[in-house]
């Protein structure tokens, strides 16, 4: 039997977010940290707070770190809303591919002008300041719900899977394409699993970063929460071809502190992953406005 185990948790701050900072109370979320020798890099997302009426839903900020834990920021956004109207409403939730031409592939959500629809979008460029090109990867019919928070995973046989959420029936769940490169085309296959009735995770899905380590099945730490959206973070893991599921947690294993004030929202939402020699370092967000990164073991 499979556990995962947290055993340490960290705060990650952003050096132009504090008290006098550019970023001073804007909310955090949607962290994604991957390195480049010995340094970390992050993408994540930012929006005012309070949110008004014309403000974007998100804009896309970089960050360069030492440890991992304190990022210094960029002087400009590397992803900002428009002039396509996929995006023109906000830009969220990063996921990055860092080739080895050197080239970066960015997955993330675009949402339009009326703020009614989220998509998947793709922006490709040399450098996190210069993604010279952004497309709609995939896009639900218009009223019928988001396609957003994009994971990408590659099989044995070198073709790619990408996991990402849509909306059904009031609910979000984990949908599953595959593709023979990065470039696509994409083919949506049947969903990767679903809810439990009785579990914690009974009415919302999203997905989350998957690790993979030689002589493991890959795991996803996976979003889950009930009809009322009290977000908890759990892990499934899979065959090495992703054709099926081969463990699943009973219990959360990230669930938010008490909250530090009676209007807070009740979330703990899994973004990233580092695989160290190690641990497995989960980067995720509290409260959708605050940053925080859990080590992670795995025993048996």
């Amino acid at each position: 039997m499979v556990a995962y185990v947290v055993e340490e948790l960290q705060d990650v701050t952003l050096d132009i977010a504090g008290p006098e900072g550019r970023l001073a109370h804007y909310d955090l979320m949607s962290p994604f940290v991957w390195t480049e020798g010995s340094t970390y890099r992050l993408l994540v997302r930012v929006l005012p707070n309070p949110l008004e009426q014309n403000d974007p839903t998100g804009i896309i900020w970089a960050g360069d770190s030492t440890d991992g834990r304190c990022f210094r920021m960029r002087d400009a956004p590397a992803i900002v809303p428009g002039p396509h109207p996929d995006d023109a409403g906000g830009c969220e939730d990063p996921t990055v591919v860092h080739g080895e031409d050197g080239n970066y592939t960015i997955f993330y959500t675009g949402v339009d002008a009326k703020r009614s629809q989220g998509s998947l979008l793709v922006a490709q460029g040399p450098s996190l300041t210069d993604l010279r090109e952004h497309r709609v990867l995939l896009k639900a019919p218009e009223g019928e719900g988001n396609i957003k928070e994009a994971t990408v995973a590659q099989a044995p046989d070198g073709t790619f899977r990408l996991f990402y959420e849509y909306a059904k029936d009031n609910a979000s769940r984990i949908g599953l394409a595959t593709g023979l490169s990065l470039e696509g085309p994409w083919t949506v296959i049947d969903d990767p699993f679903t809810v439990r009735d009785d579990s914690w995770d009974n009415w919302h899905l999203s997905t989350g970063p998957i690790v993979q380590r030689d002589g493991q099945d890959p795991v996803m730490f996976y979003n889950g929460a009930t009809a009322d959206a009290r977000w908890r973070i759990g892990w499934i893991s899979f065959s090495p071809d992703f054709s099926r599921i081969t463990g699943r947690g009973i219990e959360p294993i990230l669930l938010p502190p008490p909250a530090r004030s009676r209007d807070a929202t009740d979330i703990a939402f899994a973004a990233s992953c580092l695989v160290m020699p190690d641990a497995i370092w989960l980067y995720y967000s509290l409260e959708d406005k605050i940053l925080r990164r859990a080590r992670i073991a795995c025993y048996g």
